[in-house]
């Protein structure tokens, strides 16, 4: 595998705090809309404009404000079925003041929300207050039909299929994860409880450091099937095949450690208990009862496993009826779809002092739980996190909920926050008073 043709590569589906920084001279939102350059555009597309998977050009900005609006174009991916019924209903309240909603950075800047959406190369972004559409834009590649990568927000669909399963008393959060999984009783994962796995606090050796060539990252993207292998190669070739090569580095239990294969290794645990492939369970558990309108998609490795660290791609709306739904703590579209004790976990949080040991500066006294990020701000919010920028914020206190789909330049979360996390707040303080 040439180590340079990948460094674009683990923009998918990955840690959103270890990689990636400004490349030079980057484009700014208007000088990189896929549109304006042509990417993608003609029968056939100009040699230049042309997107795979294979040559990595997938993977490289500014080419990945295409490539995210198109997934199931660029690899393999199985339906989750939207069901027959009818979507329901998003009503429209059109705020056109919120454009002009200001506020200042983490680092002192003014700003306003529309300049923050440029600043942050949204692709779509929908508000919703009080369950109605208050402000809705597309840009780029990205139109209302169109799915578009939710990259580590797929973690936190997987975690709450996992506390359902605890809730149904099928599956024991106290337990090994060998009980449900034997297969790992050789790797890192041998003497880790489910509940270490759901919340991230694993002792287990992976690397996402690109300068280096024996970073586990790149057994990961390889046994994924995301880019093509050297002929040599004799690593795994599939998903389950690199969890059980883990070895362990630490003890279990200790720390918060943000690591992709955690999601992975749930993602099998809740399709073991389940008895169903991960694509089936989301449909019938969410996404045939939330009225989407359209089916969503997962990516999926060599042998069709989905893949639960971050290859949903979904459209803006139903990921806002996602988040809806769990502002109101689990009931909607006229029944209850997650139960409220798995929403309440959530919003608890998890081990603020285990979460501090990771050093994120641009979250300080937040948690995880569940594969959630949890803010344990003043309006208790909470959030689905992918890199690039993918984000559901629910703020149960304003009554609102954000959902956002982003193609930023930078893979890393912490690029975006100390704009996102400002204005969301701001907007949320704003919908309140002016309501």
């Amino acid at each position: 595998m040439k180590k340079a043709s990948l460094t674009c590569l683990g923009l998918l589906l990955l840690s959103c705090s270890a990689f990636a920084q400004t490349p030079p001279a980057v484009p700014d939102a208007a000088a990189s809309d896929p549109k304006a350059l042509g990417i993608m555009q003609g029968f056939p597309p100009a040699a230049d404009k042309t997107v795979r998977i294979a040559d990595g050009s997938g993977w490289k900005f500014p080419q990945i404000r295409w490539a995210f609006s198109h997934t199931r174009e660029l690899g393999p991916t199985v339906d989750v079925w939207r069901g027959g019924g009818k979507p329901t209903a998003l009503p429209v309240a059109e705020r056109k003041d919120l454009d002009n909603v200001a506020f200042t950075t983490m680092d002192g800047k003014p700003m306003t929300w529309i300049q923050s959406l440029a600043a942050n190369y949204v692709d779509g972004v929908i508000v919703l207050h009080k369950g109605r559409v208050v402000y809705e834009k597309y840009f780029g590649a990205l139109d209302a039909h169109t799915p578009h990568t939710l990259m580590s927000s797929t973690k936190s669909f997987v975690g709450t299929l996992a506390a359902m399963l605890v809730e149904e008393g099928k599956l024991d959060p106290s337990a090994l994860v060998t009980r449900y999984v034997p297969e790992m009783k050789d790797s890192a994962y041998a003497d880790a409880t489910v509940r270490q796995v759901m919340d991230m606090t694993t002792g287990v050796q992976y690397s996402e450091k690109y300068a280096d060539p024996n970073a586990e990252i790149w057994q990961y993207v390889a046994a994924g099937g995301w880019f093509p292998l050297r002929p040599d190669y004799k690593g795994p070739r599939t998903l389950y095949g690199f969890l059980q090569n883990l070895k362990k580095e630490g003890d279990h239990g200790q720390a918060f450690a943000y690591k992709t294969p955690n999601a992975e290794l749930l993602g099998w645990i809740v399709q073991r208990v389940a008895g169903k492939p991960m694509a089936q369970l989301l449909s019938e558990t969410i996404w045939q009862k939330i009225g989407a309108e359209e089916d969503t998609l997962f990516a999926v490795d060599s042998v069709g496993t989905a893949t639960a660290g971050g290859g949903l791609a979904t459209t803006l709306r139903d990921f806002a009826r996602v988040g809806e739904m769990f502002r109101l703590d689990g009931r909607y579209n006229g029944q209850q779809i997650v139960p409220k004790t798995v929403i309440d976990d959530i919003r608890k949080g998890g081990d603020k002092e285990h979460f501090a040991k990771a050093g994120y500066t641009t979250l300080p006294g937040w948690s995880y739980r569940d594969m959630w990020w949890i803010s344990h701000n003043e309006h208790g919010a909470y959030t689905m996190r992918g890199i690039h920028g993918q984000a559901l914020w629910i703020d149960p206190k304003a009554e609102m909920v954000i959902a956002r789909f982003a193609s930023n330049p930078v893979a890393a979360n912490p690029a975006n926050d100390p704009i996102s996390l400002p204005a969301y707040m701001e907007l949320a303080k704003y919908l309140m008073k002016s309501d």
